[in-house]
């Protein structure tokens, strides 16, 4: 068994989907349409950048998407490779779950790009600059990481983010907090805490706002059928059902990216082999999470023309 996984924020770059659009029309495509629907020229920032203006979340979101699916497009168009073909599920990292439901059909580009620009914003929004914080813990287990969360939250939020892997962890809420955990690393076992560079602190309660305006984003475009089921992140379990997969979504803006969880569920259902789809950065996650695992990552011209050879 297949799954295509789609990564989340942190992956953008600038440059990003640059060589891709120079050497096919397929990818031009999709970086203009997503222009198009976001009245904006993000493939200009994509491609020239500045960093710091790539790098807001309400430009990182729909940036790493319309790479991932650029990658898809030229994988589907001249590859001849359908992805309901080749695939037996899907899944992605936090905003990855939109890419992935875009590349089964459940959700338009257009669509899925002015998704994730309000992601982005209502996210942004919904803490004050500088209030909230997100750290990752090297050397951490999820238990840890939970022990360290409510010993350094002292009546703040302190909460696990992402358990992306069994030696990284991602706590995410108000800054004293993260700052406290982050000190406090050493007497929970824990090799290290790094403070992240991101805008605002992503997948804990403190998101609330922002997931009320995804509840109402996704009420107006609700996700439709699905050609092939995904594993949600919140759940870590098998969806095939959109209202379902809807409701999901929402919970997923304050609730944790279960993504080990979710790659070891896919290795029991059978999946043999992982294709990461615009970005390099699941690949090393899946690697520490399951053995006796294939794993693809695909960037590039040369790994899709591999990727196309392989399948």
């Amino acid at each position: 068994m297949r799954a295509f996984v789609f990564p989340g924020q942190g992956s953008q770059k600038v440059g990003m989907g640059a060589e891709l659009a120079d050497a096919s029309a397929v990818a031009r495509e999709v970086f203009e349409e997503v222009d198009d629907a976001l009245g904006q020229k993000l493939s200009a920032i994509m491609r020239e950048g500045p960093e710091d203006v790539l790098t807001l979340t309400e430009n990182a979101q729909p940036a790493i998407m319309a790479n991932a699916i650029a990658t898809l497009r030229v994988l589907e168009k001249e590859g001849g490779i359908a992805l309901a073909d080749k695939g037996d599920c899907v899944a992605g990292h936090s905003l990855g779950e939109y890419t992935a439901l875009c590349a089964v059909g459940a959700f338009s580009l257009a669509d899925t790009a002015r998704l994730l620009k309000l992601r982005g914003q209502a996210m942004q929004a919904a803490v004050p600059v500088g209030q909230g914080a997100m750290c990752a813990l090297l050397g951490a287990d999820v238990e840890k990481a939970q022990a360290l969360a409510d010993a350094a939250a002292e009546g703040q939020v302190c909460a696990v983010a992402n358990d992306n892997d069994p030696t990284q962890v991602v706590l995410s809420g108000h800054r004293e907090a993260i700052e406290r955990a982050i000190a406090l690393v050493k007497e929970h076992g824990i090799k290290r805490g790094i403070l992240l560079p991101v805008s605002a602190p992503f997948h804990c309660p403190l998101m609330q706002p922002a997931a009320d305006a995804m509840a109402e984003a996704l009420e107006k475009t609700p996700p439709q059928a699905l050609r092939l089921p995904v594993y949600a992140n919140v759940t870590a379990s098998l969806v095939s059902d959109a209202a379902e997969e809807r409701r999901l979504l929402v919970e997923q803006v304050c609730g944790r990216v279960r993504w080990r969880e979710s790659v070891i569920a896919m290795q029991a259902a059978g999946t043999t082999h992982f294709v990461e789809l615009g970005g390099k950065v699941l690949g090393p996650m899946i690697g520490r999470s399951v053995q006796d695992v294939e794993v693809t990552s695909v960037v590039t011209m040369e790994d899709i023309e591999s990727l196309i050879k392989a399948l």
